[in-house]
């Protein structure tokens, strides 16, 4: 059997383990944390938003440029929107949703029943959304309830809101290392907000090294203020010529991928 934590050590049987645990404990912990870091500085190809379902670009990560569908939790771009809309208007439809053809609600309570249902059915976003619902309510403890399950189902942006549920001690009590588990979660998914959070906090601790790495993943999948500190990294000795360039081109690379002709007509 292998330890639980590392993958340095096998044993042949548990009272083996923990007879070994007190000479082990300290390597082990050792090299947990660097198979954390691997996976934690690892670029993700994608910000959490993922793609579009119907045109199959990546979203932008201004939520302002997508619409999430309280029927079917997909977020379709303002592009493929508008263009559906369209299109009923020209044919003289009633008014559906351009991924699964649902109608669309007619109030914000017919949606958010609609929202409700697929929380039912252990949809990660709509627990997710149920959960901002619940917290914009001041429902705290329940918000986190629908939070936590959200998490649970790999959700990036309600991993993010758990972090900051446990920063505000709102429907839980102030935790720093759950709260900084859950930012890590989020970030390792693709959420650029927390992986600039976390940047902040490497800083604060002086830990520029790990808080450059951070800022670099954030600005590749096109967050703006990532760029923004980078370059007053870059005055400031702590990030290199072509580390910073490499960035640029990756932030560029990021935000011109979520362009499109239908979407620059929606704007």
């Amino acid at each position: 059997m292998d330890c639980d934590d590392c993958d340095l050590v096998r044993y042949c049987s548990e009272k083996c383990q923990q007879e070994h645990r007190p000479y082990h404990e300290l390597l082990c912990k050792e090299r947990a944390a660097e198979l954390r870091d691997e996976i934690l500085f690892r670029q993700p190809e994608r910000s959490h938003r993922g793609d579009c379902p119907i045109c199959f670009l990546p979203l932008s990560i201004d939520q302002n440029q997508s619409k999430s569908q309280s029927c079917c939790s997909e977020a379709i771009c303002k592009g493929c929107s508008q263009a559906h809309k369209l299109q009923q208007l020209q044919q003289r439809q009633y008014p559906t949703c351009p991924f699964c053809r649902h109608p669309v609600p007619k109030s914000q309570e017919e949606a958010n029943k609609n929202m409700m249902k697929r929380a039912v059915a252990n949809d990660p976003a709509a627990l997710s959304g149920m959960g901002r619902l619940y917290y914009n309510e001041r429902e705290y403890e329940t918000a986190f309830d629908y939070l936590t399950k959200a998490a649970a189902l790999g959700d990036a942006d309600a991993h993010f809101n758990v972090s900051l549920s446990y920063l505000r001690g709102e429907g839980v009590e102030k935790d720093e290392k759950m709260r900084l588990y859950h930012l890590e979660e989020a970030a390792i998914a693709g959420h650029p907000t927390a992986r600039y959070n976390l940047a902040c906090i490497e800083m604060m601790n002086d830990r520029f090294f790990r808080a450059v790495k951070h800022h670099i993943i954030a600005a590749n999948l096109g967050y703006d203020d990532s760029i923004q500190m980078l370059k007053r990294c870059y005055k400031n000795g702590f990030v290199s010529k072509e580390d910073f360039a490499a960035a640029l081109r990756g932030h560029q690379a990021a935000v011109d991928d979520t362009k499109s002709p239908q979407r620059e007509a929606a704007s």
